[in-house]
């Protein structure tokens, strides 16, 4: 209800309403495993959020007080248009903003920590496309680039998976806000593909049961036929071709090149190469045989469960959609 408020409003009161309604509906389910650290990240999120959505507010009301204008697309004076920047910033965790974003996912059940990295992020997007006009170039291009640099360079030596897919929802962001003045809808098809292979790799590590790298280097025991389609998925959120993943990237470099923004895609397409190597970390632990302290472990019994039809789905999506990418260029 809190999405469906936010996307379809006009008016900043309503906007905001969505944006409250979504943060109070999340908030029980992170601390369901009564875990000291559920409730730490309960806490973490619940005030950086309410911190955000004051921001918001705060910057809605300035916005009206300087131009007479409640509507959304109105943001005409760059005083609000600068705080609302920061405000999403922080309910998104751009970087620097993206301190609270890695500690509540690793707080959190896997299946929370999905809806935290996919559907609780798109209200927040949504506000940033319906403003995309009125944005500041300079400030969303810095805080793109910071957020690739930062979630690249910081889940190089994690070794817990909700950290590492956290670090990675950063960077996937950094490439969204890039081109979001540019290219609305192409930013909005770039956040719909890394919501189909993020709840592919969630929806497959949770059917394993791993939540660190150790973990998953026996895991391969238990369902080989998920493990090698988990391994295909973690390389198509790297964006390797011919994988889903590397349209959005292409399309995405694309757009900055026609926009005489080639410094920006080089950086950007240097950047990727910190997230491939620890997707490609990831993909080896997932593949792997046996660890090499092998004696140290219980190995699993292997058991021929099958992945659900939604994993199913979702993996084959985050796998062969790389052929449609001109039917797609045409969309947008």
């Amino acid at each position: 209800a809190g999405t469906t408020i936010t996307i379809s409003s006009n008016h900043w009161m309503m906007a905001w309403t969505g944006l409250e309604i979504n943060t109070l509906a999340i908030i029980p389910l992170i601390p369901k495993s009564h875990h000291p650290r559920a409730i730490e990240a309960t806490i973490k999120y619940f005030l950086t959020q309410s911190a955000a959505s004051a921001l918001v507010l705060f910057s809605s009301m300035t916005n009206a007080w300087l131009t007479g204008q409640w509507d959304i697309t109105q943001l005409n004076h760059p005083l609000p248009c600068l705080m609302l920047t920061t405000a999403i910033a922080i309910k998104l965790g751009l970087a620097p903003f993206h301190f609270w974003f890695p500690e509540v996912l690793q707080g959190s059940h896997l299946i929370t920590a999905l809806l935290l990295s996919t559907l609780m992020k798109f209200p927040p997007l949504t506000l940033l496309l319906m403003t995309s006009k009125s944005l500041n170039p300079t400030l969303l291009t810095t805080l793109a680039i910071t957020s690739m640099a930062l979630g690249g360079w910081m889940g190089l030596n994690q070794t817990q998976t909700r950290k590492i897919l956290a670090f990675s929802s950063i960077s996937h962001l950094g490439w969204m806000a890039l081109v979001i003045i540019y290219n609305p809808k192409l930013s909005l098809l770039a956040f719909l593909l890394y919501t189909v292979m993020t709840t592919a790799v969630f929806l497959s590590l949770n059917k394993i049961k791993v939540l660190k790298l150790s973990a998953m280097l026996i895991s391969w025991t238990k369902t080989p036929t998920l493990n090698a389609a988990l391994m295909l998925t973690l390389l198509s959120l790297a964006g390797l071709p011919p994988l889903t993943g590397f349209s959005p990237k292409w399309l995405i470099i694309q757009e900055l090149t026609k926009q005489e923004m080639t410094p920006a895609a080089t950086i950007a397409a240097m950047l990727s190469l910190l997230g491939l190597f620890f997707y490609l970390r990831l993909a080896y632990h997932s593949t792997i045989t046996l660890p090499p302290n092998s004696s140290n472990h219980m190995k699993t019994w292997y058991t021929r469960k099958t992945p659900s039809t939604p994993t199913a789905i979702l993996t084959s999506l985050s796998i062969s959609l790389l052929p449609l990418s001109p039917v797609i260029l045409t969309m947008t």
